[in-house]
């Protein structure tokens, strides 16, 4: 079966259909309504290497809030199922991304425990149709919903537009390196046994 994943979540706010292979290339496919974190989710799926397949339907009509989180429900539900017992991963990754004056660091371990630390101050509110408060209700999603810890840290940055895609890109490349199986791994990377 591979390490891959499909998750299906209907409220009444959104339904949300995500399939994810830990081992692919960073092909996506994408479509949630909002331009903007459209263009985030490729770069998550690129940059990370993951196949990505997001196609969600939400209350847009009210705002973006319901389909932007259920869709970090979805993406780190697919991530946990699709590592499995996490055996021979390398569990921890990080990456420094610039984009132009924009620097973003991330920090991922594969723990078991999601938390998130997100230090990604952005100058304006929106960006095109975008709260750009919800990138980081996205990443708290993902990562409760993964089981994994996240630090997000933003060094330098004017432009919101490229510090929160600097964001997208250097959690992506992050987690490209934490899913990676090394074979020098036996079993799971923990001193408990267990992630």
């Amino acid at each position: 079966m591979g390490r891959s994943a499909r998750i299906e979540r209907t409220t009444n706010e959104t339904t949300v259909v995500v399939e994810l292979d830990l081992d692919g290339s960073g092909t996506t496919s994408v479509a949630t309504g909002v331009p903007f974190f459209d263009h985030m989710l490729d770069a998550l799926g690129r940059h990370s290497l993951i196949d990505l397949s997001v196609d969600a339907r939400g209350d847009l009509a009210v705002d973006a809030h319901h389909t932007v989180e259920d869709t970090g429900i979805c993406i780190g539900q697919a991530l946990a199922s699709a590592l499995g017992d996490r055996a021979g991963i390398r569990r921890f990754g990080s990456a420094a991304v610039p984009l132009d004056e924009a620097l973003v660091l991330a920090a991922v371990d594969i723990s078991g425990r999601g938390s998130l630390t997100y230090e990604v101050p952005v100058p304006i509110e929106i960006i095109g149709t975008f709260d750009t408060t919800l990138a980081r209700e996205f990443v708290a999603a993902l990562a409760a919903n993964a089981g994994i810890t996240v630090h997000l840290h933003e060094v330098a940055g004017d432009n919101a537009h490229h510090i929160i895609e600097a964001a997208f890109k250097a959690l992506a490349r992050a987690l490209r390196e934490a899913v990676e199986l090394d074979p020098r791994v036996t079993g799971v990377p923990s001193t408990k046994g267990v992630l």
